[in-house]
């Protein structure tokens, strides 16, 4: 069963948010105090009052009034918190409305209508209505069976509760709120040893060694109090078995070693943070026996060193593969780029789902180079003589390649050297850019790559090497080309020939190219060096059909792929 819409109402600063589409993972992003955090808080209120309510009845509107603790009861809804100021003097009895819409799979949908004895599409869209005074809950269907479902809404709800459960993680997480999930693990945990008749001796002990004692602590007070009060008769100073019990099972502390064993309320805010989201989030598998769970976490970047938020932005992926996730954010890391629509802009005390990267650039503020602004892929090359050549070649040989080049959708960018691999691939991240790489295949190449990888920037699918079938020692671009679309104009512009044997060895394009200049009497610089590559790119671009060398183009032709499949992925 999945969660698939939330639609809100008059709640706190939000007026509507209508049918806000929930996947796998959502991201609420928008400025401050523009009510992203509130849309998280509502999704909080409804999944708490499907977990927690219970009917009392139908009072003959058509809707199913509930009951709940009143401690319970201001822990999701209180009406002059959560209704809106404006709202009250001419609605004075008004309310907040949620719609949550779940999916239901086939196997939920044969269950369904065993335990609620009605049908239904897949779609199951429960209202909950928040009032002043009473809580209650419709089915949101149009047509004859609505008033039918909410009639049997207790039983729905109950459907509901029994296949999920959520966790609200919010922005405030110390080492305090960690002791008390631990606490009450480890409370659970051990109330079945007070059954075990040793237990229940121990406790006697205790309480037989304490029972002098708090005598004459009764004794000692007695005779303080009876001077101010000469009508007490007695005074009795006791620990209740319950309490007792309890103080066993509640008294933990956590104790982190990473080198140096501290405990955690002793750590810094990011380490207590990190370990409150990962030990609320344990607890609530452990305690849970729901079979879909939802994670609500606000700004999960809080305290966090950069390369923690890349670490805990893995874990929530990896999380959203089994479990829902909807997070509020002002960190462009968390921002979901492969499905746009995924991430939510809050504004104007509005909420929708967001249409373009733009969009979300300027609702948090990030500002692209102008020929980044609308591309929705990089592509990261190591020379502006790469780019040249890549333009032609990409064009000539994919349609949907050309395409996205010619709309802007993909950017070909150049490094100027592998060395800036990380430096770049941050920068792009953090303009919100999708990137891949085509990198040579060399030492410097594959360094760059590992270091990039290592500092969670790249990963092995986001990146091509010119690798080339005969040549174990590496590889550049230009060996993937063929030397005939270039032989004149270098032969030509150097006085040189192509034909001599050294470069028609197996080494790498620069060294060949290096050792024939050398061994005709040129020199080879890194002047000469950049003019040659140049001038290879510009003859590369100039003829794209016949450039490439036909026994060693696999490399490019699997780029090719790669870049048709990630641009299909953008636009799903």
């Amino acid at each position: 069963m999945n969660l698939v819409a939330i639609t809100v109402k008059n709640y706190r600063s939000i007026t509507k948010a209508h049918k806000l589409q929930l996947g796998s993972s959502t991201v609420l992003i928008g400025r401050n105090n523009e009510g992203k955090s509130n849309i998280l808080r509502a999704l909080v209120a409804g999944l708490r009052f499907l977990r927690q309510g219970r009917s009392i009845g139908a009072p003959g509107s058509g809707k199913i009034a509930y009951l709940i603790p009143h401690f319970e009861r201001e822990s999701i809804y209180n009406w002059e918190n959560d209704y809106p100021i404006a709202l009250r003097e001419a609605h004075p009895d008004g309310g907040s409305e949620f719609i949550l819409e779940f999916e239901l799979d086939k196997t939920e949908l044969k269950a369904f209508q065993k335990k609620v004895g009605s049908n239904l599409n897949g779609n199951l869209p429960i209202k909950i209505t928040f009032g002043r005074e009473e809580f209650s809950v419709a089915i949101a269907k149009q047509g004859p069976a609505a008033a039918g479902l909410t009639k049997k809404a207790p039983l729905i709800a109950e459907f509901v509760r029994s296949r999920l459960d959520f966790e609200y993680i919010p922005a405030v997480r110390t080492a305090q709120r960690a002791h008390e999930v631990v606490d009450s693990m480890l409370s659970a945990a051990l109330r079945p040893l007070e059954s075990d008749p040793r237990y229940k001796a121990a406790l006697k002990t205790i309480a037989d060694l304490q029972k002098p004692v708090l005598a004459e602590m009764s004794q000692s007070i007695k005779s303080t109090l009876v001077q101010f009060l000469p009508a007490i008769r007695n005074v009795q100073v006791r620990i209740a078995t319950a309490e007792r019990t309890r103080a066993l099972r509640t008294a933990s502390e956590i104790v982190i070693d990473d080198g140096t064993a501290t405990p955690l309320k002793h750590k810094g805010d990011g380490v207590q943070s990190l370990a409150a989201i990962a030990l609320m989030r344990h607890a609530a598998g452990v305690k849970s026996g729901a079979k879909y769970n939802v994670i609500a976490l606000e700004e999960p970047e809080s305290h966090l060193h950069p390369s923690a938020i890349h670490e805990l932005k893995a874990v929530l992926q990896e999380l959203a593969k089994t479990q829902q996730i909807v997070i509020t954010t002002h960190c462009p890391l968390f921002v979901d780029r492969t499905c746009v629509s995924a991430n939510i802009i809050v504004d104007s005390n509005k909420a929708r789902s967001a249409e373009s990267i733009t969009e979300i650039r300027e609702i948090l503020g990030v500002r692209a180079a102008d020929n980044l602004r609308h591309a929705e892929l990089v592509l990261i090359v190591e020379g502006g003589e790469d780019v040249t050549a890549l333009q032609a070649l990409l064009g000539a040989n994919s349609p949907a390649v050309a395409t996205a080049l010619q709309q802007g959708a993909l950017v070909i960018n150049a490094l100027d050297g592998a060395t800036n691999l990380s430096y770049k691939a941050s920068l792009l991240r953090d303009a919100l850019c999708e990137y891949h790489c085509y990198l040579d295949n060399d030492d410097a190449g594959q360094q760059s790559f590992e270091e990039a990888r290592n500092d969670g920037l790249l990963t092995d699918a986001q990146c091509n090497f010119t690798i080339c079938n005969g040549m174990p020692q590496g590889a550049e671009i230009e060996d993937i080309y063929d030397t005939a679309v270039y032989r004149a104009q270098v032969e030509e512009a150097y006085n040189v020939t192509l034909q001599a044997p050294t470069f028609h060895s197996n080494r790498k394009w620069s060294e060949r190219m290096r050792d024939t200049f050398l061994g005709q009497g040129k020199q080879w610089t890194d002047r000469v060096k950049g003019e040659v590559k140049a001038l290879v790119g510009a003859a590369v671009a100039a003829a794209p059909a016949t450039a490439l060398n036909q026994h060693k183009r696999g490399s490019f032709d699997g780029l090719v792929r790669a870049l048709e499949q990630r641009l299909a992925a953008l636009h799903r």
